[in-house]
């Protein structure tokens, strides 16, 4: 076993490497950017080294600075984790170039699965069935265009490099495919590099479902069986779980004997992934599923694998890396209960799922597990850290595992209602709504599931009188809140206001709400409400609010949903015309990719104006009205939250 690691990523995975690291006796070194000077994963590991601005090509992508500290801190292996570099087969040559073991696959085995194209010609040697569709070297549009018209609508436009849903296009009519061919070589560009693309059938009614595979240096490769990842949007997964609903004995046996048949034709070494799209119109059946790509790295939803088979797979990682031979054989390898992970984002459901950034001023998961099920929280952050516009939003990820399906889903329901994180717009009410939602839970998934349902999933319903009332006591500064059953007790007798009301303004999305707080006879509070809400008495409040009080905020959890108000400063000036004046604001830092209108022309409402790239995905900004440009972004501006983009000439008085 390696004395000592060094780590070549952040976040979460870096942080639950170093856990494993540390179980084994092996010592780790962190790497860090300008961002991340203070992160958990640098505060958790044995040693730390920058290596660069916050920016991912300044830092986590630079190969030659994560080598040097490597060598400079005596570390024997590098430990990739995902993404950044974890699957680019140069760095690998790098690391071994160096005298370091690269903790993951050969260069080779990368280079043979790490595109697309390249993989599923490989595949179809192998006698592992891939999807109909074109994975040819030639990139012409009207060649691209007239594969597209052979292969039959709809079809899949993707990247042949990386994953993670960027570069993706589905395309439904051939008009639309020259405008979706150069989105997603854009999105391919900025994300990997290469804007190279493959099409492919789309499949009506498809599941994502994965098969854990691993190999070891001695011939060697098993399966852990399968995820199910058909829970998505925008093409990336949210909620994941192992063993897949509704999966047949022969279904099972064939996914899993193609995924080690694929694994065995590359000689792999190390955890990966053999992804493969079901079609599931008429049901799981064994020959109606294909291979799509090869993970050739740890995958975000391991911990799912880890709880139904009782493994640690990072451990397996190093063993195996070390010139251990696999620590289990097939038939040792059993599958136990059911789990499932929820990655938690910073980000708005209800507008598209946009990037959120902010400080975590409040975050707090379940301290203990729901009863009958097991817990992990997956985490990189703590209270206090900001989430960064450079890297990707994840906060954490929830994972929980029980004896049937049924009782992991009532698990995850019930730990996504016992967290509560403010400072931050979060998806955990939106990934609450998803546990719940009827399909989901009867196991009738796939791919579209969350677009079919999105308004209904994205949907919160407005405050209640109780929840306002609640913000609006903590907002005047009503004493703390006790965890009694009798949230109010405390408060007896206090007279701060005498029996004059206290007038307190709060904000919530558009709403300006005025709540006047008086003391009862009794020495309890009235909190007094402007339509629609009606005025409530703290003696109603009979459970203990769950709230947390921010810089000039206020959030209530109730559920699953944070509500947060704003409590503005009375001193502070606004400039309310300024606020009301024609324009689009930038609802996410980012770059301006693209700009499609010019200043003076006319436009209408829904007109897309420009594109803005953040974290590595695109986002269309359009009229939100009729009306004439006065201003727009140049192409290349960084724009910061709440900048303008877009200003519109003011209509004569």
């Amino acid at each position: 076993m390696f004395a000592k690691i060094l780590i070549a990523n952040r976040g979460e995975i870096a942080c639950r490497v170093i856990r494993t690291a540390r179980r084994l006796g092996v010592r780790t070194v962190a790497v860090y950017s300008d961002a991340d000077a203070k992160a958990m994963h640098v505060e958790m590991a044995d040693e730390a080294v920058h290596i660069g601005a916050s920016p991912v090509g300044e830092s986590y992508l630079r190969g030659d600075k994560i080598v040097a500290a490597a060598l400079a801190t005596g570390a024997e292996a590098i430990h990739p984790g995902y993404g950044f570099l974890s699957e680019n087969p140069d760095f690998v040559d790098q690391v071994v170039a160096a005298g370091l073991t690269f903790i993951g696959p050969s260069a080779a085995s990368i280079r043979a699965m790490g595109l697309k194209d390249a993989a599923k010609r490989l595949m179809e040697k192998a006698g592992v069935p891939v999807v109909p569709g074109y994975h040819g070297e030639a990139q012409e549009i009207v060649l691209l265009a007239s594969k597209a018209r052979e292969i039959g609508y709809p079809v899949l436009i993707k990247a042949r490099a990386g994953g993670g849903g960027k570069g993706m296009r589905r395309v439904e009519h051939p008009d639309d495919f020259s405008e979706a061919l150069s989105g997603a070589r854009r999105e391919a560009k900025a994300a990997f590099g290469d804007d190279r693309v493959l099409v492919e059938k789309y499949v009506d009614k498809p599941r994502h479902i994965e098969v854990q595979v691993f190999g070891d240096n001695f011939g060697n490769a098993v399966h852990l069986f399968e995820r199910d990842c058909s829970a998505q949007r925008r093409h990336q997964k949210v909620i994941e779980e192992a063993p897949a609903p509704g999966m047949t004995p022969a279904l099972r046996k064939a996914m899993t004997e193609a995924a080690v048949k694929a694994a065995k034709a590359i000689s792999y070494s190390g955890a990966g992934t053999i992804e493969f799209i079901v079609d599931a119109s008429q049901g799981l059946k064994a020959d109606r599923f294909w291979f799509m790509e090869m993970n050739t790295r740890l995958q975000v939803e391991h911990p799912v694998t880890e709880m139904v088979t009782g493994t640690d797979l990072v451990e397996w990682q190093l063993r195996v890396a070390s010139g251990e031979k696999l620590p289990k054989t097939q038939s040792e390898i059993t599958l136990s209960g059911h789990a499932f992970e929820a990655r938690i984002y910073a980000e708005d459901a209800a507008k598209g799922f946009l990037p959120a950034t902010g400080t975590l001023h409040h975050l707090a998961f379940p301290d203990k597990a729901p009863e009958g099920a097991t817990m992990r929280i997956e985490t990189g952050v703590r209270a206090g850290d900001a989430i960064s516009p450079f890297y990707d939003p994840m906060i954490a990820k929830l994972v929980v595992h029980a004896k049937d399906r049924q009782a992991a889903l009532d698990a995850l329901g019930t730990a996504l209602w016992q967290t509560e994180i403010a400072g931050s717009t979060v998806n955990t009410a939106f990934l609450a709504a998803l546990a719940a939602d009827t399909d989901f839970s009867a196991g009738d998934v796939d791919t579209g599931l969350i677009g079919r349902h999105q308004e209904a999933l994205t949907a919160v319903a407005p405050p209640s009188s109780e929840i306002v009332a609640a913000a609006a006591l903590a907002a005047a500064g009503a004493g703390a809140l006790p965890a009694s059953d009798d949230p109010w007790s405390s408060l007896a007798g206090y007279a701060h206001f005498h029996t004059v009301a206290r007038r307190t303004r709060l904000r919530h999305g558009e709403d300006d709400i005025l709540a006047r707080v008086s003391v009862r006879p009794d020495g309890r509070f009235e909190v007094a409400l402007d339509a629609p809400y009606d005025s409530v008495n703290s003696h109603d409040l009979r459970a203990a609010p769950r709230l947390a009080r921010w810089p000039g905020h206020v959030t209530v959890f109730e559920g699953a949903v944070g509500y947060s108000f704003l409590v503005p400063d009375p001193l502070a000036r606004t400039d309310e015309a300024a606020a009301a004046s024609g324009s689009l604001r930038a609802p996410m830092p980012g770059l301006v990719k693209l700009v499609r209108a010019a200043k003076g022309e006319v436009v209408t409402k829904g007109q897309p104006l420009l594109i803005l790239e953040a974290m590595k995905m695109e986002h269309t900004i359009s009229a939100s009205h009729d009306g004439v440009i006065a201003e727009i972004a140049t192409e290349g501006a960084q724009v910061t939250d709440g900048t303008v983009l877009v200003r519109f000439v003011e209509e004569a008085a």
